[in-house]
């Protein structure tokens, strides 16, 4: 008992001190996590995508959900907040059994990094694989819906020594030109940037995966890609019938620490 009594001044400070540390430990965990989804949160995904894209087979993604503002309007936040819980979930696992992770960048927005065999039928992992996943059904209590996602994918074995920002970049892309055409998904091409309009990539300018020419089929004039500004092609940067120039959408000087790489002012297709 003398023992006991004496060993308490002792453990007491050691057992205050583990215990705070857990209460820290928890504490980054949640800051590191989106409370929603139980994904990782934006900056976390950058810390270990910068490090996952190094790898030969890695593949990055960005997702965005068709129709979700509708899917608010009609059946309230509440219900959209179990459509964003759920996706995250199905994504989450997915990406999981294919040695990868994924993050909510914010509202209906997503991205992963996942590792792809070089000889992967994209069009099975991610039409009948990610795609079906995501639609299948989910009862919300109230309404049985089936989300659907718009991705994009960029495979570093199309882009050796790309860094993560011209990556996210090239799934950004192909995510919105998926959408545009009403795809479940898109391959980004293997040119470093993808033509653009007014700040838009162009719906018919990217090569395919394997180098033949998407969407429109347009051929290529001088081995450049052509770019669609108002109905009309332009091979450079000659103005256009509105007397503007095509725009490219690469970006300089800008940091990927917060993805501000992602065009901030997309207009998007529901």
């Amino acid at each position: 008992m003398n023992l006991l009594v004496q060993a308490l001044p002792i453990a007491a400070p050691t057992v205050g001190w583990a215990a705070h540390a857990l209460i820290l430990a928890r504490r980054l965990r949640t800051a590191r996590t989106d409370p929603l989804t139980g994904l990782m949160c934006r900056d976390e995904f950058v810390s270990r995508a910068r490090r996952a894209v190094k790898h030969p087979n890695a593949a990055v993604l960005l997702l965005d959900l068709n129709g979700f503002k509708q899917i608010n309007d009609t059946h309230g936040h509440a219900v959209g907040d179990q459509v964003i819980a759920a996706v995250g979930r199905r994504l989450g696992a997915w990406c999981r059994e294919r040695g990868g992770f994924a993050a909510r960048l914010g509202g209906d927005e997503y991205t992963a990094v996942v590792r792809l065999a070089p000889d992967a039928d994209l069009h099975a992992e991610l039409t009948y694989g990610l795609s079906a996943r995501l639609s299948a059904a989910l009862d919300t209590g109230t309404v049985t819906l089936a989300p659907r996602a718009s991705i994009g994918v960029c495979r570093t074995s199309h882009r050796p020594g790309a860094a993560l920002p011209d990556l996210l970049r090239g799934a950004d892309e192909a995510m919105y030109t998926a959408k545009r055409l009403g795809q479940h998904w898109r391959p980004a091409g293997e040119a470093d940037v993808c033509p653009a309009v007014d700040g838009r990539p162009a719906a018919d300018g990217r090569p395919a995966a394997d180098g033949r020419p998407a969407a429109g089929g347009r051929p290529a004039v001088d081995g450049r890609r052509p770019v669609v500004a108002d109905g009309r092609r332009t091979a450079d940067g000659r103005r256009t019938a509105h007397g503007r120039r095509p725009v490219d959408v690469r970006r300089t000087g800008r940091s990927g620490a917060h993805l501000t790489l992602l065009p901030q002012t997309r207009r998007r297709a529901s």
